[in-house]
């Protein structure tokens, strides 16, 4: 990519900011990560060791004050300063990366992908579980036809945290869009509408298991799509033997494989995209593709988490499409509150039309 790198503010240097975001960008040709924006001391130690090049600072508006200074924001702050703080580059006219979930409920992130479009002003979510290996493979079989006709697609984003911990994610407050079918369900129902389009109809059975729990720690989700097929969906915090990741039943072969995609545990070890075998996986965790006893092993795609960065990079240079469709991302914030309610009712709820 010819021309001075584009200058990226990060707002937020938690989990989100520290272990993915501001790695990717400071490994996307093209990017350069010019500022990261933290009050806690801790963190702004952090953030200083980690990239001395980049400037530390403890208020987002000191980014809005010298918006000519940046050329793009990335907003990895709690769920609850999603949309506030994605308004203001909007506002300061900055292009804009949100993490997942967009905003904690629907109204508020179709506000605000309207507010971005009204103003011309890139936007665009960071739904990095779609360069994951495993659903790059599922997703390559399936446009393939190597399953068939798909009829049922179950996907799981398990983990066994049987305590509680403390933090914002465990909150019960409305806006902090805490609890597992939020946290997770955000990554399961993207991939699966991602996969198979539009959804007629949610069930979910959402609850709590853990003592002392505010949040869901334990959710299934199950979703019609328009095209026939059935998802279903498990997440939480208390599974103490996980079960496949994926598994995908068509009417000519299965494909089943098991353990996450591997680059959110590199990137939390210190390892950065570009080392050698980043994103791939063994024989030993290649999933299985046939019906009944006749299987084989299907060598698993390489997870590429940097290539979300890349298409951002390539869309504010080139007026490319952005990688991640604002409106999809709130789509799927809507099947997540339909799932609440369906779970709330103990009813199925069809989905209202567009």
């Amino acid at each position: 990519m010819t021309g001075e790198p584009l200058r990226v503010g990060l707002l937020g240097y938690g989990t989100a900011g520290r272990f993915f975001h501001a790695p990717l960008i400071a490994a996307t040709d093209g990017l350069r990560l010019d500022a990261v924006v933290t009050r806690d001391a801790g963190r702004r130690a952090q953030a200083t060791a980690a990239h001395p090049d980049a400037r530390v600072v403890d208020d987002a508006a000191r980014l809005w004050a010298d918006a000519d200074a940046l050329d793009l924001v990335v907003v990895a702050a709690p769920n609850r300063q999603h949309v506030p703080l994605a308004r203001a580059a909007v506002a300061a006219g900055l292009p804009v990366v949100v993490d997942k979930p967009v905003a904690p409920d629907a109204a508020q992130g179709r506000a605000l992908v309207a507010e971005a479009a009204a103003a011309g002003v890139p936007l665009t979510v960071f739904q990095n579980r779609r360069w994951d290996g495993d659903y790059r493979t599922v997703r390559r079989l399936v446009e393939a036809g190597d399953l068939g006709r798909v009829t049922r697609f179950e996907s799981r984003f398990e983990r066994w945290r049987p305590a509680v911990k403390p933090g914002w994610r465990e909150s019960a407050a409305p806006g902090e869009a805490g609890g597992a079918l939020f946290d997770l369900g955000a990554h399961l129902v993207d991939q699966a509408v991602h996969l198979f389009g539009p959804v007629e109809h949610v069930y979910a059975e959402v609850d709590r298991r853990r003592p002392g729990a505010e949040v869901d720690d334990d959710a299934f989700v199950a979703l019609t799509h328009t095209c026939g097929v059935r998802s279903h969906l498990w997440m939480g915090a208390v599974t103490a033997q996980l079960g496949p990741r994926f598994r995908v039943l068509g009417d000519r072969a299965a494909y089943t494989s098991w353990g996450l995609d591997p680059q959110e545990a590199a990137l939390r070890a210190g390892r950065r995209p570009g080392e050698p075998g980043w994103g791939e996986v063994g024989p030993d965790r290649y999933g299985r593709l046939g019906a009944d006893d006749d299987l084989r092993a299907v060598p698993t795609e390489a997870g590429c988490y940097p290539d979300f960065y890349a298409r951002v990079a390539a869309a504010l240079r080139d007026g490319t499409p952005m990688p991640v469709d604002p409106a999809e991302a709130v789509a799927v914030v809507e099947l997540i509150e339909l799932a609440h309610s369906s779970a709330a009712q103990g009813v199925t709820l069809p989905v209202p039309p567009v």
